[in-house]
Order: structure tokens, then sequence, then C-alpha cells
């Protein structure tokens, strides 16, 4: 069966976004609800989470967790249940990026980032997974990074192993749900323009997009683009697989590949 030219609207299902109040989380969600999904808009803090909300319009709502925290993860699915009678789409992007240096970098901060990130990702999977096995459907997208699985920068080491890790789990997570009809797969972000970089100054931006082929960063949209088409009825038969969205960042061998491009223009 073909099917139609046009992808089948979303509009009346559900998704739970973590990590929302914010950066590519928070275009996650103002796409979802573009798109006419009940959106349950997850942050730590509930007055952030309310504005997003708010942002998204009366299908929406706020919920204040902790992603690492088993008992607030499984209260955020039960309240998803409970105000729109469902979980169709789980996005896991909640995560966090303190810098610390190898030497310098203690136990407990390799724990944050490990239990946010990676642990995080785990719990929150958990807990949608009976209602999304009830209904034998349902759609998990991770947001991991360049970062860790294919580039590195100095002070993120315990970030991109967290990010790595991610792909790691989802992978055997897509085998494991796959008889119950539910899909996990993860964007995985370059250089996103989001509030982070805020005042950081135009020498600095003009760098990184030095460093991309499109000579520009990406927009949190790019990324929420590609959530909702991993969300959607039509990549049912995709799981287990990642979507770079980089801008081509990751493709020149060396900074001369770059100034020869330049140089051919």
């Amino acid at each position: 069966m073909r099917g139609s030219a046009v992808f089948k609207p979303l509009s009346g299902k559900t998704v739970i976004v973590t990590g929302a109040s914010k950066g590519i989380g928070r275009g996650i969600a103002l796409r979802f609800g573009e798109a006419g999904l009940n959106a349950l808009v997850v942050s730590r803090t509930l007055s952030d989470a309310e504005k997003v909300a708010a942002e998204i319009g009366p299908n929406a709502s706020a919920f204040a967790a902790d992603v690492t925290k088993e008992e607030d993860c499984k209260a955020m699915a039960a309240a998803a249940i409970e105000r729109y009678g469902s979980i169709d789409v789980l996005c896991a992007n909640a995560g966090i990026f303190p810098a610390a240096k190898l030497g310098e970098m203690t136990a407990a901060d390799f724990d944050h980032v490990m239990d946010t990130n990676l642990k995080g990702t785990f719990l929150s999977v958990s807990a949608v997974l009976p209602e999304m096995k009830a209904k034998k459907a349902g759609r998990i997208v991770i947001t991991s990074s360049i970062t860790g699985p294919i580039t590195g920068f100095p002070g993120w080491s315990h970030y991109g192993a967290s990010k790595a890790g991610q792909l790691g789990f989802m992978r055997t997570a897509a085998i494991e749900l796959a008889p119950w009809n539910i899909t996990v797969n993860a964007v995985m972000p370059g250089n996103i323009f989001t509030e982070g970089l805020d005042g950081i100054g135009g020498d600095y931006i003009a760098s990184m997009e030095a460093s991309i082929p499109m000579k520009r960063l990406g927009t949190v949209f790019d990324i929420a683009n590609a959530a909702l088409f991993f969300a959607s009825e039509e990549a049912g038969y995709i799981t287990g697989q990642q979507m770079v969205i980089d801008g081509g960042q990751v493709l020149p061998e060396s900074l001369m590949a770059l100034q020869e491009m330049g140089a051919a223009s």
C-alpha cells in the first residue's frame, strides 16, 4: 500500500516532553503542540513548564518532575493518562551539560550527569511502557547528541559518555519493544542556537558557524521536526536508529576541507 502523499495527522495524540522548559525541549513541545498533539510539558520547575504550556495553548499542560527520580517519572506518566487518556509519544529530552575536565571532575560530577541524561532516559521510558504496551503502540524519541557518539569536546567526557550510552540503550530497547509496535529512535543535534548562547558574542558564534558546511547554527525547530517525523505513523517501520541534525558539521575531515569549499565558491 503506497499511502497518501501527505503525512497522516497526529492531532489528538498525546506527547510527553521532558526537559521542555527551554532550548531543544521547548522547541519540541511547541512543534508537537502546533501539530495538534496534547502536550505534557515537563520540567523540574513547574512555573517554567507552565510558561511553555501557555505558549502552546489549551492542548498543553505543565508538570514538574525530576527525571532522576523513579517516583517522579511514574507520576508524570500517570498525569498524562489522567489528563489526556493516553501516552502515544515520549520525547526523552531532559539533559544537562556542565563542563569539567578530567583531573578536576569529581565522582559526584560524573554521577550527576549520568543520572540525569542516561538514567533519566531509562526511567522516563520505563514509566510510559505500561500504557504503550497495553495499547500495543508507541513512539519514543531520545535526544542524544553528536558529542560522544561521533565527536568530543574538552570538559564533556561525562556528557559524551551519557549521550553515547543513550544510543546503546536505544538499540536494545528497540529490539525488546518491537513486539508491542513501540519504536525507539534518537535525534542527534549538532550546534544549535538556544537561550544558552545569548550574550556570548558574535565572534564566538561566527567561529562555530565556520565549522559547519551550511554556515549556520541549527534551530530548535530543526531538531523538533526530526523528532516529529520519528513520531509519525509513516516512520512506523523505523526503530533503533539515530538521525544527525548538524548542517553537515561532522562531515569535513579537516578545516582544509571547508577552506577548499570556500575557494571553489
